[in-house]
């Protein structure tokens, strides 16, 4: 998957956000993206901790082990999921 890398310890996953949403979902790829829509407004980082909170649930880890780890003021991130390989996120997010 293009939105998916491997790195040290878990995987990076370039996230397209789509801010206040009527509600929180993976809407699936969107070109080298995942598409991720958040009911949470795009203001104070609360888009950004609803983006974790989901990414979080649909793998089943820790929210502590999802950070946005760029582009934090962009509807174009990059968030670092620790403890997790490249082929369960892809089971996870339906991606495969």
């Amino acid at each position: 998957m293009h939105c998916l890398k491997s790195v040290d310890n878990g995987v990076e996953i370039h996230v397209k956000v789509i801010p206040g949403a009527s509600r929180d979902r993976i809407a699936g790829l969107l070109g080298d993206a995942l598409k991720v829509h958040v009911a949470a407004p795009p203001e104070k980082g609360k888009a950004n901790r609803a983006v974790e909170a989901l990414l979080a649930k649909a793998m089943g880890v820790p929210e502590r082990d999802v950070i946005v780890t760029s582009g934090q003021t962009s509807p174009h991130k990059v968030v670092m999921v620790t403890g997790v390989t490249p082929h369960k996120a892809c089971r996870d997010l339906n991606l495969a």
